[in-house]
């Protein structure tokens, strides 16, 4: 190989560096150990808000209805049931995702209360609601990751 066809200009050594990056990417960073950082740190956020809004094991408290009253104010649902959805969604879609169970699902059910979150309760909030999509859109476009009760039972 001539001199000049290894030289940091050259379209080939270009190729060949990225793949080489590329390979070493994957190699110390594996798809499987991204998707599951994705979905334990997603999973936390949410199951993390679900637990200011009960006591016990599962009794809603009067804060959190206060909140669904006062000041989330959501249009189409009464603030009881928005309390319930809530709830129950920020603790069974944030276990299911730490497991690799319904991940695509599980994924595409917190995205949607991340867009109700945005549209109607914190408009403003848009960066952090834009890092929840970030980790959410990777888990509905590829699923759970090769560590998943997804990928053991073969649904994804």
């Amino acid at each position: 190989m001539s001199q000049a066809n290894v030289q940091p200009g050259n379209a080939s050594f270009r190729r060949s560096h990225l793949a080489f990056i590329g390979g070493l990417g994957e190699t110390l960073l594996p798809m499987w150990l991204l998707l599951l950082v994705q979905r334990c740190a997603v999973a936390a956020i949410f199951f993390l808000s679900g637990r200011t809004k009960v006591e016990g094991r599962f009794t809603i408290t009067d804060s959190a209805f206060e909140l669904f009253r006062n000041e989330y104010r959501l249009p189409l649902i009464s603030p009881e049931i928005a309390t319930y959805l809530a709830a129950g969604a920020e603790h069974l879609f944030p276990i299911l995702l730490v497991v690799g169970a319904l991940t695509r699902f599980s994924a595409l059910m917190l995205l949607g209360m991340t867009l109700v979150i945005q549209v109607f309760v914190y408009p403003d909030a848009w960066p952090t609601h834009l890092s929840w999509a970030g980790l959410l859109l990777p888990l509905i476009a590829f699923g759970g990751g090769k560590l998943s009760l997804d990928r053991l039972f073969k649904i994804a």
